[in-house]
C-alpha cells in the first residue's frame, strides 16, 4: 500500500524559509512523477512544483525563484524548498504521487504552512 507522509510544516516570519519533506513507500509501479500541491481555505488546491521521473522540474508562476523541488535518486523522499516566504503562501501543502503510466494516483494527509507577515 503507498503510503505518503508530509512532514516539515510550520509557522514562520514573512522572508523566512521551511523545507518539506515528503517520505513514499509502497509503490509497487513504477514512480513517474510527484508534486506538491496547497490548498489555502477557501481555494482551490492548486500546483505548486512538480519533478519528474526524468528530473524535470516545473513551478507555479507564484513560486518560482523561490521555491526548490528536488528527489533521491531512489523517490524515498521529495522535497521543498520553501524560500523568501509570503503570507500568501499560508496554506495546508499536500503531495501527490503519479505511477503506473500516470495511471495511479496517491494524495499524502497534508502539512500546514502558515506565514506571518
Amino acid at each position: 500500500q503507498v503510503q505518503l507522509v508530509e512532514s516539515g510544516g510550520g509557522l514562520v516570519e514573512a522572508g523566512g524559509s521551511l523545507r518539506l519533506s515528503c517520505a513514499v513507500s509502497g509503490s509497487r509501479f513504477s514512480i513517474n512523477a510527484l508534486g506538491w500541491y496547497r490548498q489555502a481555505p477557501g481555494n482551490q488546491r492548486e500546483l505548486v512544483a512538480i519533478i519528474t521521473s526524468g528530473g524535470i522540474t516545473n513551478y507555479a508562476d507564484s513560486v518560482r525563484g523561490r521555491f526548490t523541488i528536488s528527489r533521491d535518486n531512489a523517490w524515498n523522499t521529495v522535497y521543498l524548498q520553501m524560500d523568501s516566504l509570503k503570507p500568501e503562501d499560508t496554506a495546508v501543502y499536500y503531495c501527490k504521487l503519479s505511477a503506473g503510466g500516470y495511471m495511479y494516483t496517491y494524495w499524502g494527509q497534508g502539512t500546514q504552512v502558515t506565514v506571518s507577515s
